[in-house]
């Protein structure tokens, strides 16, 4: 027979080799029997015994020694049986993993963000879900909503969370937690002596604003405060980071609004104050964003999480 008829009747064999043949070697290597094998299995003695004669033929070796006090398994047998085994592990663990992702228990989840993570409530919330579900695989992608909101489309992130609404189609939001508004300034400023500063204080003041998030919400809640422009502070914006405005605002340059959550990344020379109007300390609400049509269970399983953390106050009456 030539080579190649050769490697034809090996793929030939490899391809009836089934699974079922494999697990009745290795439990009957195991037996040291095929009477015992078989009553463990309970299938039939000369059923387990022709299932592995057709083993044997395929493989082209005869895999056990046979006696009236049992089997054992040949050398060839030992090496047979030996990859066997790895097969079958590997199999299952096919199965459990496949079976695991289905539920949402394993899998890859892909969240973006345009937060400061060293808030308690996104902390404390990835921690959670990583206590729970640590097979998934959580990966994080912090970007502006600019740039966030094609990647929720194109399926880049399966879920994004941010201060404010997406303004997109096809995606659905869940309102989470909510930060104060605070002022950033200079620990030798003349307001930092306060322990409120209220809206109206900062008319004679420099803001500065980064035009990264979420420096278009603190802008338009600064406008919405002090209607009157006259009212209103000089706003001085700045194509940089929030760590470049906090480092202009230690030198003396102007002030800065910030999030609750940017306290958690301590300053030198900066100190913080809350910013209150006559109802009280102003916020801005955070969502989670996602696509209806991703059926990604590990996002479904996030999602189950958000909603437990953050369960959606009951309608008004007459809604």
């Amino acid at each position: 027979m030539t080579e190649t008829g050769i490697r034809n009747d090996r793929r030939s064999a490899a391809k009836s080799i089934g699974l079922q043949q494999l697990r009745l070697a290795v439990v009957a290597c195991d037996y040291g029997s095929f009477r015992r094998a078989a009553e463990a299995l309970s299938i039939k003695h000369n059923v387990l015994s022709r299932s592995i004669g057709q083993l044997e033929h395929l493989v082209g070796a005869s895999l056990f020694e046979r006696s009236s006090g049992g089997i054992k398994p040949t050398l060839a047998g030992r090496a047979v049986l030996r990859i066997a085994r790895l097969i079958l592990e590997q199999v299952d663990t096919l199965v459990d993993a496949g079976q695991s992702c289905g539920r949402g228990e394993s899998g890859h989840l892909a969240m973006g963000f345009c937060t400061s993570i060293s808030t308690e409530n996104l902390r404390a919330t990835l921690g959670e879900f990583k206590k729970r579900l640590p097979q998934i695989e959580l990966t994080t992608m912090e970007r502006s909503r600019l740039r966030l909101i094609p990647a929720l489309r194109s399926g880049t992130v399966d879920v994004v969370l941010s201060p404010g609404r997406l303004l997109s189609k096809d995606t659905r939001s869940l309102l989470l937690w909510s930060e104060r508004v605070l002022i950033s300034l200079p620990q030798d400023h003349s307001l930092a002596a306060r322990e409120i500063i209220y809206w109206t204080d900062l008319r004679n003041e420099k803001i500065l604003l980064s035009e990264f998030d979420p420096g278009r919400e603190l802008e338009d809640l600064l406008i919405s405060k002090l209607v009157l422009p006259d009212d209103r502070p000089k706003i001085e914006r700045h194509d940089a980071s929030g760590g470049i405005i906090k480092s202009l605002t230690s030198m003396g340059m102007g002030l800065s609004l910030v999030m609750e959550s940017d306290i958690g990344a301590s300053f030198a020379g900066l100190v913080y104050r809350e910013l209150q109007d006559g109802a009280g300390p102003s916020r801005v609400d955070f969502y989670a964003h996602w696509r209806d049509d991703n059926e990604n269970p590990a996002l479904k399983r996030f999602l189950s999480l958000l909603a437990e953390r953050y369960p959606s106050p009951p309608p008004a009456l007459g809604e």
